[in-house]
């Protein structure tokens, strides 16, 4: 392991970054003193420092079945949309068919080809560009889009702001994971991602793959997989050791796969919890773009479970 990498692990390296980027951190002021974490915003925090790792989401503690439909703007959603608000507890997941135009998709997808072309962004190992959204104004506006951030708010029950944004030219090929081991917060399950088709997408690409009603798993955080932690340094475990327990929760469990083959334009919104990766690529030729955003909700404690990071969040 490089000399860079290993001092990644250790914990006052990141108070001192964090202490660089501490207007980032504002956002995590409110919620500490409502939730009485008495720490400073820009230390390290996991899950070792909240009582209950139990989510306290209303559609988690009630059944969307009945308690979706008492909401006043349930009504304004299409029916189908409606339908499969109801089946949110039990599912985890929500597929909008051709929420956003061929127009609007084009520009993002042009967008992002200049992004890398031009080499502003890089593409990561797994096929990624990351924050894109802070360089491309067609990027922003789709990761703002209102209609789909009034959905999302409307199954938080809590004003959304987004994070981050992923831009996938070909499959990431990512083994099943939850979002929440690396977007965290307290009280959990108050993170929520939409998923973008940006083409219609191949069976051969490496396409999406999630298990409904995975959501319903305990989380999976750092000392479930013996990923223990000090004071100064972070644990030793690997990410792969959570990927492996991941795999033996699901193999224990027996939930079915399901692999998302959506058009152009279609949307995946799936909860914070929800086991979800990508398919290996079975022809490299073919490209899978699609964009991720992941939105917290506006007033919890935001942080990153696996590096013990609060989460920078810049104005919007």
């Amino acid at each position: 392991m490089k000399l860079k990498d290993k001092l990644k692990d250790y914990k006052p390296l990141h108070w001192l970054y964090n202490l660089l980027h501490v207007k980032q951190l504002h956002h995590n002021k409110e919620a500490y003193s409502k939730y009485h974490v008495n720490k400073p915003l820009f230390g390290s925090i996991s899950s070792k420092d909240f009582p209950d790792k139990k989510s306290s989401a209303w559609l988690d503690v009630n059944d969307s079945a009945t308690a979706a439909v008492t909401k006043n703007n349930f009504q304004t959603f299409t029916a189908d949309v409606q339908e499969q608000l109801k089946q949110w507890s039990a599912n985890g997941f929500l597929h909008i068919k051709q929420h956003f135009s061929n127009l609007q998709i084009d520009e993002v997808n042009k967008a992002v080809d200049e992004l890398i072309n031009q080499k502003h962004l890089p593409v990561t190992h797994d096929n990624k560009v990351m924050y894109g959204y802070k360089h491309s104004a067609v990027i922003k506006q789709m990761m703002q889009d209102e209609g789909l951030k009034k959905l999302l708010s409307f199954i938080l029950d809590k004003e959304v702001i987004p994070f981050q944004t992923l831009n996938f030219v070909k499959g990431s090929g990512q083994r099943a994971h939850s979002d929440s081991i690396h977007m965290t917060t307290y009280p959990l399950g108050y993170l929520i991602a939409a998923w973008i088709a940006l083409e219609d997408i191949h069976p051969d690409s490496g396409p999406l793959f999630y298990y409904p009603g995975s959501h319903q798993l305990p989380y999976l955080l750092n000392d479930d997989f013996e990923n223990y932690s000090t004071r100064l340094k972070l644990g030793n475990k690997q990410y792969s050791d959570y990927e492996d327990m991941t795999d033996e929760i699901l193999k224990q469990n027996h939930f079915t796969k399901e692999v998302f083959l959506p058009k152009k334009g279609d949307v995946l919104i799936w909860h914070a919890n929800l086991i979800h990766g990508g398919m290996p690529v079975a022809n490299p030729a073919l490209t899978r773009k699609s964009m991720v955003v992941h939105y917290y909700a506006k007033d919890v404690i935001k942080y990153h479970e696996i590096t013990e990071r609060p989460s920078l969040m810049e104005d919007e």
